[in-house]
């Protein structure tokens, strides 16, 4: 049996009451003898007997503190408490017989408790001899004592609290949880058995001999098939159906550029087929929307003059709108090409384009264009640029200022041509007729004001919106669209004035 130090010490403490044992019947003996000699033979009897009384009493005693069962220390086990040193000495106690029963183990605490004879002590303990009493007292060892802090009394505190009531819902909630794990965990196979594996759609697709292809080996598939010879109209129009939906991204218009596809859109809006002339200019103004490099090249490659004949010669409706988005691509925010836009007659042919136009969709498309480029030179002289974040702020204000656009308007007409769109039943037409009116009016004023038909438009215009808000018929959403007409044309009459 492994035991502490503190057990050691108690052997020695058992061998010294040996010897005091020995000591006391010795001289328990020794005391009789003297005693029975002191004794005068003529005493009384009753002294006599008093007298050997008083040394048996003593020998009694003597012999209760030299009995063996009461006198022996037990040390059982303390299945809690580890050992410090893994060197320790095994010290031999004495065995307790199989036969004597289960041992009434004394549980030490802080304080000394009293030992009763034939009670054992946990290793570790603490055992003590009261001279005072003459009773042995037991109390926890230093090891235990540092062991038995504060935290562990309250974890045994808490651990004690639970009753069998709460254990028992306890380990019923654990068995629920562990089924509900269970029947989540069966069915997450369930449906993960109902759909393949990566690798397994991978060998698929090994299989069948997919091939994975980027934008750009795309690109240049399509552009071999488009200039085969074997490649028939249909075959064209698809592939630059497929082109446009590429082109809006910038990286890909750039690529298709660089791969020579400008030169064949070119050439696709001198085709004698109306539906290739109308699905390249619809590709071309794709890539051309908002991407500087390519509205570079385009320029350079002639696209400019390429896209005006083709508007001036075009028959076809549908052709003509995609032209004319592909025109007004090319001219947003790029003063150099609306300089070479305006040196190249292009405000004469919308001007033919405008007369033309009997149902509108041109003329709101050509107003809007000239709209948006007078406002956004307009931004760049009144700052509307940050000059710190716009590095080539100076520059743009250069170009633009050698764009003569509202001067251009004047000298061809457009401030007579414009009021006509105020005719038209479309509220949208009128909205960006009265826009553009209000942007021309530096330098078309004294038309408007000597124009008695745009004046009489005006007002009837003005009147009819206000009978619409006023309407109940109108809902509350559609009311602002209309009081934004009425602001433009009460704008637009101030000026006037």
């Amino acid at each position: 049996m492994r035991i502490d130090g503190k057990v050691e010490a108690f052997g020695c403490l058992r061998e010294l009451s040996e010897q005091v044992k020995a000591s006391l019947q010795l001289h328990c003996c020794a005391t009789v003898a003297v005693t029975m000699k002191l004794i005068p033979f003529h005493v009384g009897g009753t002294s006599f007997i008093l007298a050997v009384l008083l040394v048996l009493h003593y020998c009694h005693i003597a012999s209760i503190l030299g009995h063996k069962s009461g006198g022996d220390l037990i040390v059982v086990e303390n299945p809690e408490h580890e050992a410090v040193n893994s060197e320790e000495e095994d010290v031999a106690v004495d065995d307790v017989e199989d036969d004597e029963g289960d041992l009434d183990v004394v549980q030490p605490s802080e304080q000394w408790q009293t030992l009763k004879p034939g009670q054992a002590v946990p290793q570790g303990s603490h055992v003590r001899l009261n001279l005072q009493t003459g009773e042995r007292e037991v109390r926890l060892g230093e090891e235990q004592l540092k062991y038995w802090t504060e935290e562990h009394r309250e974890e045994e505190a808490l651990r004690s609290s639970f009753n069998p009531d709460e254990l028992k819902r306890a380990m019923k909630k654990i068995k629920e949880d562990w089924k509900l794990a269970s029947k989540d965990t069966e069915q997450k196979d369930s449906v993960a058995s109902k759909f393949r594996t990566m690798e397994e759609l991978k060998k698929d697709m090994a299989q069948l001999d997919l091939l994975l292809e980027t934008d750009v080996q795309i690109m240049r598939r399509l552009l071999e098939q488009f200039n085969s010879s074997n490649s028939t109209s249909e075959q064209r129009l698809s592939i630059l159906t497929e082109l446009e939906y590429l082109v809006h991204q910038v990286d890909n218009a750039q690529t298709l550029c660089s791969m020579g596809g400008l030169q064949f859109l070119l050439e696709g809006l001198n085709s004698s087929d109306f539906r290739l002339q109308e699905s390249s200019a619809f590709v071309l103004g794709s890539a051309l929307a908002s991407n500087p490099a390519v509205q570079v090249e385009a320029v350079e490659n002639g696209a400019l003059q390429t896209l005006l004949t083709t508007l001036a010669t075009a028959q076809q409706l549908r052709v003509q709108k995609k032209v004319l988005f592909a025109v007004a691509s090319l001219l947003r925010h790029f003063p150099y090409a609306q300089r070479h836009f305006l040196t190249h007659g292009g405000l004469q042919v919308l001007s033919e384009l405008f007369r033309t136009d009997n149902s509108g969709i041109l003329r709101t498309r050509i107003v809007t264009m000239l709209y948006d480029m007078i406002t956004e030179k307009e931004l760049i002289f009144q700052g509307g640029l940050d000059p710190v974040l716009d590095a080539s702020h100076d520059e743009r204000r250069r170009q633009y200022s050698k764009v003569s656009l509202q001067e251009e308007l004047l000298e061809k007409g457009w401030c007579i041509l414009v009021p006509q769109l105020l005719e038209s039943s479309e509220n949208d037409y009128r909205e960006k007729a009265l826009q553009a009116l209000l942007a021309m009016a530096p330098v078309c004023l004294d038309q408007y004001r000597s124009d008695g038909s745009l004046q009489a438009s005006l007002h009837s215009l003005k009147q009819e919106y206000q009978d619409m808000i006023q309407s109940e018929i109108i809902l509350a959403e559609e009311n602002s669209y209309f009081e934004e007409i009425v602001e433009l044309i009460d704008a637009l009459q101030v000026k006037m004035k």
